[in-house]
């Protein structure tokens, strides 16, 4: 048996770069295990930006660095400092309402986007979402991130 334990693993501001997905909205891909289900990302959202209104098939953590974003569902407003748990399934659609807003998102599954009539219309995944992240990447003259993967 062996006594080497695993070594952590770091990932230093400016490691991992933001990529552009329009509006002045950014994003980057932390890190993402397949096996497991989980990818952890984090987002610049600029106000009145807004994602699909979907669920997850896993739960999601989130934690609100700056400024400010809600869910359209609810009456909070997630503030910087501010933590959230969602449970799997959970229906929500997020809006960002202040500049510069910056959240981390830990989540296991698979986001399920909804159309207005609640069907799946589409969906996204830790894979998927290292697929675009690359893609977007390499686009804007980024090369290919070190994204923790594994």
């Amino acid at each position: 048996m062996s006594s080497v334990a695993p070594q952590a693993i770091h990932i230093g501001d400016g490691q991992i770069p933001w990529v552009d997905i329009g509006g002045g909205n950014k994003m980057r891909l932390l890190q993402v295990r397949p096996t497991e289900g989980l990818w952890i990302i984090e987002n610049i959202f600029q106000t009145g930006f807004a994602v699909q209104t979907h669920r997850h098939t896993g739960p999601v953590w989130g934690y609100t660095t700056s400024g400010a974003w809600k869910y359209a569902e609810y009456d909070y407003v997630s503030r910087a400092g501010s933590f959230l748990y969602e449970p799997a399934g959970s229906v929500h659609t997020l809006v960002c309402v202040e500049d510069n807003t910056q959240v981390w998102f830990h989540m296991y599954g698979s986001n399920l986007n909804l159309d207005a009539d609640g069907n799946v219309e589409s969906v996204t995944d830790g894979p998927s979402s290292l697929a675009a992240y690359y893609m977007l990447a390499e686009a804007q003259g980024l090369g290919r991130p070190d994204v923790v993967v594994g």
